[in-house]
C-alpha cells in the first residue's frame, strides 16, 4: 500500500515500475552488457556503480523524477546558499561552506560567513603547525609528541574515522589518540602509554557542557595537573567550543580555543575545527586535500542533473528500498581495513539525521524513514553475517566500498577478488540446476541454494588519500540529506538524543548514593538498588 507521501504520479509510476522490476531476476538483468555503463555515476574521484541494484537504468530516472517532485534538488540548492533548512532550530545547515570555494560569498542572515570560515581554518592550521613543529612545547619545554582528542558523537566518530582511514598519509610528527566513551577504560588505557610532559589534550564540545566529554576532560586535566602543576597546565590544553568563558575557566588559553557556528551540525562537522585531530594526523596540506575532495562532491550534489547525481541517487535508494521493498536495514561493508570505522560514522550520520517519525511540519509520518545502518569490514564480515545476507529471510541492501589502489601483493589481490565475488554472489545466487550439474548430493541442494537477487551498490575510491576519503564522507552526507528531504523530515536536528542526556543528569546523584528523582519509574528504582548492591 502506498503511503501518503508516495501517492503522487511520480511515486505511483515508480510503484508500477517496481512490479516490472520484481519480475526480472538480477542474474538476468546483469546479462545485459550495456547495463554497467548505463547505471554508473561519478562523484568527484568516486565511481558509484548502481548496476547491481534492484532496478533498471530507467529506475534511476524514475527515482530522479520522484526526487524532483518532492523538491529535493531545490532544497539542496537552498541549503548550499545559506537558507534556513533546519526549521525546528531556525538555522541554516552549512557544512558545505566549511569546504566551499573561499572566493564565493555565502550569506546567512545578510552576513557573508566565508571570511570567518577562512579565518578559523587558518587559525587551526597555524596552531597545529606550532605544536607539531615544537614551537609551542609543553610546560617543561619538551615538544608535544602525543595529542589526545576528547569528544563524543559527531565530535569523535567522523574525525576518528578519517584519521584512521588516512593512516598511510599521516605526517608522523605527533601521535593522535581519540577518546569518547565515559567508561574509564578508554581514557585510562590511552593515558597509561603517554607522558604528561609531552601530551596535549584537546577537548571538543560545542557548548562545553557534554557530560561524557567533560568527565573525561576533567580526568585528563587532573592527570596533567599532577605532573605539570597549575602554572603549566595551559601548555597542555586546547578546545574546540563556542563557550570561550567555560574553556578559560578550565585553564585553556584563548589562543588555543577554536569555535564553529551553530549552522554546523555535529555529525556534519569534521571539516570544521572539530576535525583538528585529523589535521594533527595529516597536516595542513592533508586537511586542505580532504576539503577539496568534499567540495568536488558537494558541487556535484548541488549542480549535477538529478538523473546523473550520484549523491542524490544514493539517498533515493534508501527511499526505493524502504518504501517499495519494505527493507528496514542497510549494511555498509568497506573492503579496506583502514575504513573499519566508516559504518560507525554512518550510523550516526544517517540514523541521527533521518531516524525521525514526524515531518518537518511536525505531523506523524506513515512511511519508513532511515534504515538501520550496520556493517563491518570485508572480509571479516563475510565470516560473521554474510550467511544472513545470502540465505536469510531478510532483504538487506548492501553498500560495498572498494579501493582500487590497495597495496599488498597476493593479499590485496585476494581482497579485491572477494569484494567482486560477494557482489556477484549476492546478485546471482546459486540455482538448484547448477548444484545438480556440479554433482551436489540431492539432500544438500536445498541447503546450498542461494536465491540471489540481493541488491548491492559498489562505490569505488581510487585510494585512501585525504582527497578521496573526504569525497567519500561528502557522498554519504549528500545521500543522507537527499533521503531526509525526500521523506519530508528534518535531517539536521536530533531532539531524540537530548532526552537520554537529561535523564542521565537527573539520575547521577542517585547513582552516587542520593535519592531517586521524583517520578522515577519503579524499574529504574529497582536497578538503582541493584547497582548499589541491594536486593
Amino acid at each position: 500500500m502506498a503511503h501518503e507521501r508516495f501517492q503522487t504520479p511520480p511515486a505511483e509510476a515508480l510503484r508500477q515500475h517496481q512490479h516490472d522490476v520484481s519480475a526480472v531476476h538480477l542474474r538476468d538483468a546483469l546479462a545485459d552488457p550495456a547495463r554497467p555503463a548505463a547505471m554508473t555515476r561519478a562523484a568527484g574521484p568516486l565511481t558509484v556503480d548502481f548496476s547491481r541494484m534492484l532496478g533498471q537504468p530507467r529506475t534511476l530516472d524514475l527515482l530522479a523524477d520522484l526526487a524532483v517532485s518532492l523538491g529535493v534538488p531545490s532544497q539542496v540548492r537552498a541549503m548550499a546558499t545559506g537558507a534556513v533548512v533546519n526549521p525546528t532550530e531556525g538555522r541554516a545547515a552549512l557544512h558545505t561552506a566549511l569546504r566551499a570555494d573561499p572566493g564565493h560569498p555565502i550569506m546567512v542572515a545578510d552576513e557573508d560567513v566565508m571570511p570567518e570560515v577562512r579565518q578559523t581554518a587558518e587559525a587551526v592550521s597555524e596552531y597545529v603547525e606550532s605544536v607539531t613543529s615544537g614551537r609551542r612545547p609543553g610546560a617543561s619545554g619538551d615538544a608535544i609528541s602525543d595529542v589526545v582528542v576528547i569528544g563524543i558523537g559527531g565530535s569523535d566518530l567522523g574525525p576518528r574515522m578519517v584519521a584512521a582511514a588516512t593512516r598511510a598519509h599521516h605526517t608522523g610528527l605527533v601521535r593522535v589518540h581519540f577518546v569518547a566513551n565515559v567508561d574509564p577504560a578508554e581514557l585510562d588505557t590511552v593515558l597509561a602509554t603517554l607522558r604528561p610532559a609531552t601530551t596535549l589534550v584537546v577537548v571538543i564540545s560545542k557548548t562545553f557542557s557534554t557530560v561524557e566529554t567533560l568527565a573525561n576532560a576533567a580526568a585528563a586535566r587532573a592527570w596533567l595537573l599532577d605532573a605539570v602543576g597549575a602554572d603549566g597546565i595551559s601548555h597542555h590544553l586546547c578546545a574546540v567550543t563556542t563557550a570561550v568563558d567555560a574553556a578559560a575557566e578550565f585553564g585553556i588559553p584563548a589562543d588555543a580555543v577554536f569555535g564553529f557556528r551553530d549552522w554546523v551540525g555535529g555529525r556534519f562537522s569534521l571539516s570544521s575545527a572539530v576535525g583538528i585531530g585529523i589535521e594533527f594526523a595529516v597536516g595542513r596540506a592533508g586537511v586542505q586535500a580532504m576539503r577539496a575532495g568534499m567540495r568536488a562532491v558537494d558541487d556535484a550534489f548541488v549542480s549535477d542533473p538529478p538523473e546523473r547525481n550520484a549523491g542524490l541517487l544514493l539517498g533515493m535508494l534508501d527511499v526505493w528500498y524502504g518504501e517499495y521493498f519494505g527493507t528496514a536495514t542497510k549494511a555498509v561493508i568497506p573492503y579496506a581495513q583502514d575504513l573499519a570505522l566508516l559504518p560507525s560514522h554512518l550510523q550516526q550520520l544517517q540514523m541521527e539525521s533521518n531516524g525521525k517519525s514526524v515531518t518537518t511540519e511536525g505531523r506523524p509520518v506513515s512511511w519508513p524513514t532511515s534504515p538501520i545502518v550496520w556493517g563491518a569490514p570485508g572480509t571479516n564480515g563475510q565470516h560473521a553475517f554474510f550467511q544472513l545476507l545470502h540465505q536469510g529471510t531478510h532483504l538487506v541492501p548492501v553498500d560495498l566500498i572498494g579501493v582500487r589502489s590497495i597495496q599488498g601483493g597476493e593479499r590485496a589481490d585476494l581482497l579485491q577478488a572477494t569484494l567482486l565475488a560477494q557482489a556477484a554472489a549476492l546478485a546471482l545466487g546459486r540455482t538448484e540446476a547448477s548444484l545438480r550439474e556440479s554433482g551436489t548430493p540431492e539432500p544438500l541442494i536445498p541447503h546450498k541454494v542461494m536465491p540471489g537477487d540481493r541488491p548491492s551498490t559498489l562505490i569505488w575510491a581510487p585510494d585512501l588519500s585525504p582527497y578521496s576519503v573526504g569525497a567519500l564522507v561528502a557522498l554519504y552526507e549528500s545521500a543522507t540529506v537527499a533521503a531526509g528531504l525526500a521523506w519530508g523530515i528534518n535531517p539536521f536536528d536530533q531532539w531524540g538524543v537530548e532526552r537520554g542526556k537529561e535523564l542521565a543528569s537527573d539520575l547521577l546523584p542517585a547513582v552516587t548514593g542520593g535519592p531517586a528523582p521524583p517520578g522515577t519509574d519503579e524499574s529504574t528504582v529497582a536497578s538503582l538498588r541493584h547497582l548499589r548492591g541491594g536486593a
